[in-house]
């Protein structure tokens, strides 16, 4: 929609800096290029590096807030209440890789899902996901991303999103969809 749109910022604006995952704040006036809009945040590149900002602050980069895609957000299994494990899976779909264009489930990085009824008759749901790459900075970033969009999910009232390692990732774990995305095909 708006990747490789030039901006110009026209404000102090807050980023994860890819791949480090530290935060930092990239000043009014830097120009730049968006280079991915997937999954609610934008990637752009300035004279910094790479960078991730959240659909928070688009107004920054000049862009128009978009209006909320609710498929996910309350989809249940019917008048009962119960949340679907489908519905978790397509929320997960909606993470991405700031560097890769994939989602994380396409990716072959989420490993479990589990949901449990919870005392108070909520959701709490528990996913173990990996990495590309062991050290990757961005983890702890995709963990929450992914947390938040299972914790907007109708019916759910806790998520933990825990970063494994075992089995190590490996491109062989991509799906067939990704591999055709990432021209593996």
């Amino acid at each position: 929609m708006h990747e490789n749109t030039e901006f110009t910022l026209s404000r102090d604006t807050e980023a994860i800096q890819i791949p480090s995952g530290n935060k930092t704040t990239i000043p009014a006036g830097t120009q730049g290029v968006i280079t991915q809009t997937l999954g609610g945040s934008y990637t752009i590149a300035t004279y910094q590096g790479l960078a991730r900002i959240a659909d928070k602050d688009l107004d920054a980069l000049g862009i128009e807030k978009p209006q909320a895609d609710t498929r996910g957000a309350s989809a249940t299994n019917g008048t009962s209440g119960e949340v679907s494990e489908e519905a978790v899976w397509n929320q997960l779909k909606q993470c991405y890789d700031p560097e890769i264009p994939v989602n994380i489930v396409d990716l072959g990085l989420v490993y479990d899902c589990q949901l449990q009824k919870s005392e108070n008759g909520g959701t709490r749901v528990d996913v173990k996901m990996t990495l590309t790459a062991p050290g990757c900075g961005m983890g702890p970033a995709i963990a929450h991303d992914a947390q938040t969009k299972i914790l907007s999910i109708d019916g759910v009232d806790e998520a933990e999103v825990q970063l494994v390692w075992d089995p190590p990732w490996n491109q062989n774990m991509i799906s067939e969809a990704g591999r055709m995305k990432l021209g593996m095909i």
